[in-house]
């Protein structure tokens, strides 16, 4: 009888202990299958550049243009806007001449400072009380068509700023002259005066039409 006990007992104690690590083995199991996986992080978004020295030049151009077809901006402010757009340009030539066709960070950041100014300037200009009345006339129609003209010619890059700056300065100068053969004449012009106003747009007009169709044009010009 205590032989036969003995041996009970040891079989009682080996299935205890198969028992206790197989209860073991299936926690762990189940453990492992309860816990989330590693949640992934999530990518940081995308930051979006800078618009480069190119894009903003266009972009500048384009608000021109549509301030010249709506009237907004007169010859002579669409004048100085250009020549100072055009001493941009030529100080941004220079300084790619200079570091073999690249520019410095501080260049960089110089030009960008220059053109957040030229921003504020165009929509100063744009807004104040100054605007291109044309009139209902002939002489009025005449100055309409080349203002019309010189603002396709800005949005689609024929007409670099130093062109177009020579161009309104030259529609300024009729312009300040039909107003003061007006003045002079209680608001009207004389047959002569019409005349010579119209011999005046003539010239403006092939001057146009040669800058819009030589070499020089802004970067990634359109074809006419």
């Amino acid at each position: 009888m205590k032989i036969t006990f003995l041996k009970w007992g040891a079989a009682s104690l080996a299935l205890l202990v198969s028992a206790a690590g197989a209860t073991t083995a299936l926690a762990q199991d189940q453990s492992s299958q309860s816990s989330p996986a590693a949640a992934t992080p999530a990518p940081e978004p995308e930051k979006k550049a800078d618009p480069s020295i190119a894009q903003r030049k266009e972009n500048q151009q384009d608000r021109i243009a549509n301030g010249v077809k709506s009237g907004q901006l007169t010859a002579g402010e669409t004048a100085n806007l250009e020549k100072k757009e055009a001493a941009i340009n030529k100080e941004t030539r220079t300084d790619r001449a200079a570091n073999g066709g690249k520019l410095t960070s501080a260049e960089k950041a110089q030009v960008n400072r220059q053109q957040n100014q030229m921003s504020k300037q165009i929509y100063a200009d744009k807004h104040n009380a100054n605007t291109a009345h044309y009139g209902n006339n002939k002489v009025g129609q005449r100055r309409e068509n080349q203002q019309d003209r010189i603002s396709q010619g800005i949005k689609s890059g024929q007409l670099t700023p130093g062109e177009t700056a020579k161009l309104e300065k030259q529609q300024q100068g009729i312009n300040k002259q039909v107003a003061s053969d007006r003045k002079a004449n209680g608001g009207t012009l004389t047959a002569s005066e019409k005349k010579q106003v119209n011999k005046e747009q003539n010239q403006a007009s092939r001057n146009i039409y040669k800058k819009k169709h030589n070499a020089a044009t802004q970067p990634n010009a359109k074809k006419p």
